[in-house]
């Protein structure tokens, strides 16, 4: 078989090549780099798209956590009835209530121990001043002050012949028939025993002062209001147990706190109308005669005395009265009692401004029906009263006002109900 006959035989060793007819063998073309500016544009395009994503999320959540918030401060705003106050009548007086005491009030104590043996007034009882109301048997006590008499007697016996023997000393002295020790012995003795003389007598006195108290008298003119004790009673010094009670009712004090706005118009000396629930329609006048001069800080106001003529006995100590004052007329507002609010800074009455804010205000309160209370400072026309406020009203907070109107066609009430 002749060489070109044979098939075609890959030399050992050589690469398979598939040739392609009719065209010669071509390589792929080589990939051309990219230029840098390019790819940082790119890149730069691709982190603003991120960006821009990332912000716009960004912003659309914190919408949303707004609008939330925004939702669930209204849906939490307290629902309340809000209504202008009603004009009051206009007032020219006031009043207050007053403590009727006693002019002089003083409980009567011993100053002596021993048994009660007599007693002369009972309760109800009108006295002078002076009056034995009781007798106390201090027998030690006698026996102490008939002891303290005889060494007083002692006592001025042992000074007398002291100052004798003195004198006669003092005469022999100057002829030299004594000696002058002798007679500065006995002069000095005259001068200690007129000293024991002296606490002698001291003792007698004070002894004679503590048996005059077994009898008790009355300190002035009035009524006893009390007897604690009773015949047989032992009886102790001081002020562990009172035996009588007195009080001066010739003339009453009536003392009354006016309001801090009302002091410019008290004058001492003037004459103010007091009523007594015991006898109405009848009026007593008292003549205001001191205050305290100071406004109290925990009530802002001041005390003040008014003197009230009780001759005839018709008035009784520790009974309540009814105060008249005159003041400077004022306009005045009418609101429900459950639209006031009572804590611890004082009176107050919430009203609700145009922007839908709470405001907590402090205000003075005039006369109190039970449905409705009188307002005399602290509200204007404009304001529009809270009327049942919550609880938990503070200044300041954002609620919701409704008309009665609303509350009645299905809408909800205070406290979202």
């Amino acid at each position: 078989m002749s060489d070109e006959s044979k098939p075609n035989q890959k030399p050992a060793g050589a690469h398979n090549q598939i040739p392609h007819e009719g065209h010669d063998t071509q390589h792929a073309p080589a990939q051309k780099p990219i230029a840098p500016s390019i790819a940082i544009t790119g890149t730069v395009i691709v982190l603003l798209v991120f960006a821009a994503l990332a912000t716009f999320g960004i912003l659309s959540r914190i919408h949303h956590s707004n609008v939330l918030a925004k939702t669930t401060q209204e849906a939490a705003a307290p629902v309340v009835i809000a209504l202008p106050p009603k004009p009051g009548n206009p007032i020219d007086t006031f009043l207050l209530p007053g403590n009727v005491t006693a002019y002089t009030d003083s409980p009567i104590y011993a100053r002596t121990s021993g048994y009660l043996t007599k007693w002369y007034y009972d309760i109800g009882s009108h006295v002078k001043q002076g009056a034995l109301l009781a007798e106390i048997a201090t027998p030690e006590l006698d026996q102490q002050l008939v002891q303290a008499e005889a060494d007083l007697g002692t006592a001025e016996a042992n000074a007398k012949n002291a100052h004798s023997q003195a004198q006669r000393y003092q005469g022999l002295v100057d002829s030299n028939a004594v000696s002058q020790q002798d007679t500065e012995t006995f002069t000095n003795q005259a001068t200690a025993t007129a000293s024991a003389v002296k606490s002698a007598q001291a003792n007698a006195e004070r002894l004679k002062q503590l048996v005059s108290f077994e009898k008790v008298y009355a300190p002035f003119d009035g009524v006893v209001t009390a007897r604690s004790v009773d015949i047989g009673q032992l009886i102790d010094t001081g002020a562990a147990k009172e035996l009588f009670h007195m009080q001066a009712l010739n003339t009453l004090r009536v003392y009354t706190n006016v309001p801090q706005m009302y002091t410019t118009n008290l004058k001492r000396g003037s004459k103010i109308d007091i009523t007594f629930p015991e006898y109405p329609g009848r009026n007593f006048q008292g003549t205001l005669v001191r205050t305290a001069n100071a406004i109290d800080p925990t009530s802002r106001t001041l005390l003040v005395e008014l003197d009230v003529d009780n001759r005839k006995g018709e008035l009784l100590p520790g009974s309540l009265a009814q105060v008249h004052f005159k003041a400077q007329s004022m306009q005045t507002f009418v609101i429900p009692v459950s639209a006031i609010i009572f804590r611890r800074e004082g009176t107050q009455v919430g009203t609700v401004g145009d922007d839908n804010i709470a405001h907590v205000i402090p205000v003075t309160i005039g006369q109190d029906d039970g449905a409705t209370v009188q307002i005399v400072t602290g509200l204007k026309d404009s304001d529009r009263v809270i009327q049942d406020p919550p609880d938990s009203l503070i200044e300041g907070e954002k609620v919701s006002p409704q008309s009665p109107g609303n509350q009645q066609n299905g809408k909800p009430g205070p406290g979202g109900k």
